[in-house]
């Protein structure tokens, strides 16, 4: 068969493994190897590789775990050839580890369930150099998902008018109704205020959701700087950074 890298989800779900077991590699004939390797093979992103039994089997997950427990800065020996996106998502988990594990739980919530199986590819769901978010590319499609939900977003601005309350953007106040009249009345985006990775992938609430211009949601969305997910918040204090000004 033809070789397939890793992809982020991927890897997230592997790293998570070794961070668990002391950041040791694990051993083919392990039962956790055996259980990711069916995961592995689960996933909506390699297209019909899972039908060829040596794609992510017990070994080849197993030869991940070295790869990714030689690239920790402590190991004693020397590291194995495992690739540049082996060692950002080592140095991330380095960084971010609590996110990071958070991650990989809601994405394995998400396969669980069955529920990240059940969602299409979605637009921008990768960055512009073909790569994912730090979440992976499934969660990041997964809550690109939720928030097209129309129903959701139509209660959300049933809730908003039913209070006297603007239908403008929260980072830049932009208004389509303003802007367009009529064609523009009633229409928004919405964000959640969390990724899927911090908030988990619970029942959406109202509340956890935030109203966005077109431009503003797309910029909280791209991979930039080695941040995937900005909050209003966030890029409202880009838009006001003193770099900006002229």
């Amino acid at each position: 068969m033809l070789r397939i890298s890793w992809v982020r989800d991927e890897l997230l779900l592997a790293c998570a493994l070794v961070v668990e077991n002391g950041w040791r590699e694990l051993r083919q004939n392990n039962h956790r190897v055996h259980e990711l390797s069916d995961v592995l093979r689960s996933l909506p992103l390699h297209g019909d590789a899972a039908t060829d039994p040596r794609f992510r089997s017990p070994n080849s997950v197993s030869r991940k775990t070295t790869d990714i427990a030689t690239a920790h800065p402590d190991y004693p020996g020397g590291a194995t050839k495992g690739g540049r996106p082996t060692r950002q998502i080592v140095a991330d988990f380095l960084a971010h580890e609590e996110e990071m594990l958070a991650a990989a739980a809601a994405l394995r919530q998400g396969i669980g369930s069955g529920a990240l199986h059940l969602v299409p590819a979605q637009e921008d769901e990768a960055d512009d150099n073909g790569g994912s978010a730090r979440e992976g590319r499934l969660l990041a499609r997964w809550a690109l998902h939720r928030e097209r939900d129309r129903g959701l977003r139509n209660r959300k601005i049933r809730q908003a008018l039913a209070r006297n309350q603007p239908l403008a953007c929260e980072v830049c106040a932009f208004d389509f109704g303003r802007a367009y009249g009529p064609l523009g009345a009633g229409y928004i985006e919405v964000h959640h205020r969390l990724p899927l990775h911090i908030s988990g992938p619970r029942e959406t609430r109202l509340e956890d959701l935030a109203f966005l211009c077109s431009n503003c949601h797309r910029m909280c969305h791209r991979s930039h700087g080695g941040e995937t997910w900005r909050t209003p918040e966030d890029l409202r204090a880009e838009l006001t950074a003193p770099a900006r000004r002229p």
